[in-house]
Parts: C-alpha cells; structure tokens; sequence
C-alpha cells in the first residue's frame, strides 16, 4: 500500500535540487508478493531516465547506511495537470504548458527554455516546444531541425520530432530568411493555430518559448491558453532585471503563477587560468527573488561550448550531458518541475457511462 515515506528515506536529496524526497510529495509503497524487501516509489514530477538512475544509488546506499536495506527499487513518475488561469481548463493530452519568457531580448531565453525541455526528457518526461517567437523563430536552429512538418490531413500537422522531444514552429512552416511582416492579431492567431492544429502526442510539459516584451502574443497567452506556469529568464545586470521584472508582473497580473527565475550568463570562468569574472554583474536574479518572493531556479555560465552546441542544432545538455554547463540546465529544470508540483492539481472528471435497461 501507498503511505508516507519512512524516515530513513525523508532525508535523502534529490540529485541537482535543493530539495529532499520528504520535501517533495513523494509517496512510497513497501513490499511485493515475492519480496517485501521491494520499494515502489511515485512522485508528481520526473523522476525516470537519468534522474531514476541517481535516486536508485542514492536509495540503494542509504539502504546500506542505517537503513533497513532495500531490495529492488521503482520509480514511477506521474505529473498531474496544474491549475491554470481562472475560465480555462488544461487542454486534453497536454498535461502542463509552460511560459518562459523575459521581456528583453539577447537573455538567452530561447537557449534555456531548449536544454530546459531536454533536460527534463532526459529524465524521464514526455516533453514538447512551441516556438511563439512568431518574428524571430529560432527554435528550429537551437534542434538541428529541417525540412517541412507533416499533415496528414491538410488540416492538422505533425509535430517534428528530435533528441526525444517535440517541437513546432512558425519558422518550419516558412523559409529561413521570410520576415513575418504581421500585424498583432495575425501574429497572435498563428500562435494559437500553432497550438491547436498541432497533433502533440501525450505531453506532461508543454514549454512555450515567448518573444521578448509584454505585447500581443504574450497578452494572447493570458486569456486564451491555459498556461500552469511561467519561467522569468533574466542576465545579472540591472537593465535585464528591469524589463524581467515587468515581465513577472505581467504574469501576476493575468493570473499566471511564476515558477521562479533563471539567471543567465552568471559567471565567465576563464578556461585558460580558471578566473572568475561576472561579466554582466552579479546578484540581480537574487535580488529580484526577493523583491517578488519567487526563487531562483539555477544559475547558468556564460560559456563557449553553450553557444556552439546551440548553433550546431544539438544543445548542450545532450551533446555534453556531464559538462557543468549542462548540470546547470539539468538542475533548473528539476527545481522548475519541483515547484510546478507543489501547485494545486487539477481534478480529473469522474467518467461516467449508463448501460440502457
């Protein structure tokens, strides 16, 4: 039977988060026919693929010092859907979307929210990208994606597929260098087709990457999408804080709530005599949690190797998953998924059928 977990257990944390599985609504069932020894663990949140893999040593050796020992250990991950903005419900197959946004370009937002969604299907989530940057697409670029996307029905389209996750675009669907020369309400109408006429597989996060600013599409995203969280991209320096903070209040406002933050472009270690330099300040993101209450999910390097992975179509969380570059994706990715968790959940409708007499 499903029960709290025992103390033993409590304590131990969960691999690149400030958090322990006693902190986190993870539930425990103890024993199997065959073994009693057997622990099965579920959690609201990813808790598969690499992540699996560090909480099963991790169980495994506490198991051994001062634990009861274990016999074989399963991890079982089930993301609920999170309230959304009030009037909306979560679209059906599409579990959570989250907003990342800024509201300043040249943030890098586009670079996190791609190894962010990588990261987070490498540990075991179903994962998607919608590219709402409508001007300037880049998503496509950041995958390595080509080619035209699939309709089977000359109504809907496929999503394009690749590193495990899927992703959709306006820039897959016009060549490269097309401008999109559009007023407002056919930027934001392409938004929502991009979303709706999308046939996304089962998805536990959608990850929407906004264009910078508080304009249209981001208006269009409050009213019109059911939205369980927003991520703020922000860098060091006090003229990036400025234009993210607009943007969290801009969340608050429409009634989205904001997961935390993610402080780009933190700190430059230098790879020839190891010197540490913040280029572009230091403290901002820690200063704008506390003005908002909100915290701060990771803080990532200012590197070479993101920018180039990035260019090459194969971000840096799966072309060097080991890097401290990419360990820094991976834990914001994992505090996000956490405090998306600790949100209210969205109550499943019961289903009903009546048999006729």
């Amino acid at each position: 039977m499903n029960s709290v977990l025992p103390e033993w257990l409590r304590h131990i944390s969960i691999p690149g988060t400030s958090s322990a599985l006693g902190e986190a609504g993870v539930s425990v069932r103890v024993g199997q026919p065959l073994d009693p020894t057997a622990l099965e663990l579920s959690a609201g949140f990813p808790i598969g693929g690499v992540l699996g893999m560090e909480l099963q040593r991790s169980i495994e050796a506490a198991g051994k010092n001062g634990g009861p020992g274990v016999g074989p250990v399963s991890l079982r991950s089930r993301p609920a859907s999170h309230a959304v903005q009030p009037g909306l419900a979560p679209i059906p197959g599409i579990r959570n979307i989250i907003a990342v946004g800024s509201g300043k370009g040249g943030v890098g937002k586009s670079t996190v929210t791609v190894n962010l969604a990588l990261a987070l299907a490498r540990d075991g989530a179903k994962v998607g990208i919608l590219d709402a940057d409508i001007y300037g697409p880049s998503i496509p670029t950041m995958l390595g994606l080509r080619g035209r996307p699939d309709s089977p029905d000359g109504k809907s389209i496929e999503p394009m597929r690749v590193h495990g996750i899927e992703a959709m675009s306006i820039g897959l669907l016009v060549e490269q260098d097309t401008p999109m020369i559009w007023r407002g309400p056919m930027a934001t109408s392409a938004l929502t087709q991009l979303l709706n006429d999308t046939r996304w597989g089962d998805i536990d996060y959608l990850f929407v990457d906004l264009p910078p600013g508080t304009g249209d599409i981001q208006l269009t995203l409050a009213q019109k999408i059911p939205v369980a969280g927003a991520i703020i991209v922000t860098t060091p320096q006090d003229v990036a804080t400025l234009d993210a903070r607009k943007a969290l209040k801009m969340f608050e406002k429409v009634h989205v709530p904001v997961l935390g933050l993610v402080e780009n472009m933190a700190v430059h270690t230098c790879t020839h005599c190891g010197h540490v330099d913040h280029v572009f300040g230091e403290g901002g993101a820690d200063r704008m949690a506390g003005d908002y209450d909100v915290p701060v999910l990771g803080r990532l390097p200012l590197v070479r190797s993101i920018r180039e992975f990035g260019d090459a179509g194969a971000p840096v969380v799966i072309s060097a998953p080991e890097s401290p570059a990419a360990l820094a994706f991976v834990s914001a990715a994992r505090q996000a998924a956490l405090a998306l968790a600790r949100r209210p959940a969205v109550a499943r409708p019961l289903s009903i059928s009546l048999a006729p007499d």
